[in-house]
């Protein structure tokens, strides 16, 4: 613990060591927390409180890794993340969310461990084939989506698309100023959709999208970012939920830059934007879902402060 070997970066989780005032029966006391400032030192607890500190009571800080991931954040920030992608039908069954989409995406035709008012989301067999059932009716197959922590994946079952979650604390994170050409909508158009399905010009090309998956949202606000005219040669989605421990979140999802515009920094000026359109909703924290295969986006999501919160994985008989 060093204050004279630089200043931690903000939004860096610390432990500052300071001089109390006078009176107090010891002269040194510690806070932990993530650093909001630097002058004055300013630190937010893990409890919300934030406590600023004086540049010349400072006697020494020491950087941290992240704060352990609770189970019960983890729960929480999945459940926001559901609603914001919640698919057009949806049940519940023994604490599991089951979500239906007309098969587009398996985020939006998949059932979750959420878990209910009497604990955890139960895993047995009769239970795995009740939501089966369910699916069947739909006409879907069977498929979970499984957290870190949340529930196991069950004997015998495959398992694929690994994803991580990535998360920020918008106060922490220094976004862009001035005038934006990024226009948000309440729906996409065409050219977005068009965009969405052809990723930007890749070479694979996904499923024709369903605007009622695309634009369902629960107890919240969906809007659909686009840069560039009369084309968009950047896209991306955003939704504002709340959480359970009623954090209000923005998850950034479908993102896409044109092939001949990648590496300029659009998809990261097209994230900025809707972090903004969500924190004027009244959004604290941003929350984006990748494949941990893909470096790219990942160093991306990181150079704009997300960092890893948990990841999930897909599994089925």
């Amino acid at each position: 613990m060093n204050p004279e070997s630089g200043l931690p970066p903000i939004g860096k989780r610390v432990v500052v060591r300071y001089r109390l005032p006078e009176g107090y029966p010891q002269p040194l006391t510690d806070v932990i927390g993530e650093l909001v400032d630097h002058d004055p030192m300013t630190v937010r607890t893990a409890d919300g409180q934030v406590i600023s500190i004086a540049r010349d009571r400072v006697v020494a800080w020491k950087a941290l890794g992240p704060r352990p991931i609770r189970t019960s954040e983890i729960r929480a920030l999945e459940a926001a993340a559901a609603d914001g992608w919640p698919g057009v039908r949806r049940a519940w069954i023994d604490g599991w969310l089951l979500r239906a989409g007309e098969g587009y995406t398996a985020r939006a035709n998949s059932a979750v461990p959420l878990g209910g008012s009497e604990g955890p989301a139960a895993v047995n067999s009769g239970t795995l084939q009740r939501i089966g059932e369910w699916y069947t009716a739909h006409g879907l197959p069977l498929q979970l989506v499984l957290p870190d922590r949340l529930a196991p994946v069950p004997a015998g079952w495959r398992t694929w698309s690994e994803t991580l979650v990535l998360a920020v604390d918008i106060e922490t994170m220094v976004l862009p100023q001035g005038p934006s050409m990024v226009r948000i909508s309440a729906a996409p158009d065409g050219a977005w959709l068009s965009m969405h399905r052809h990723r930007g010009g890749d070479a694979e090309v996904a499923a024709a999208p369903v605007a009622d998956v695309l634009t369902a949202v629960r107890e919240g606000e969906v809007g659909f970012a686009a840069l560039g005219l009369p084309s968009p040669i950047a896209i991306g989605r955003a939704a504002v939920t709340v959480a359970p421990d009623a954090r209000h979140w923005v998850g950034l999802t479908c993102v896409a830059v044109t092939a001949e515009h990648r590496r300029r920094g659009l998809g990261a000026l097209v994230c900025g934007e809707m972090i903004r359109w969500g924190r004027a909703r009244g959004a604290t924290h941003a929350y984006v879902q990748v494949a941990a295969d893909n470096e790219v986006a990942l160093a991306m999501y990181r150079e704009l402060g997300f960092v890893e919160h948990h990841a999930y994985r897909y599994a089925a008989p």
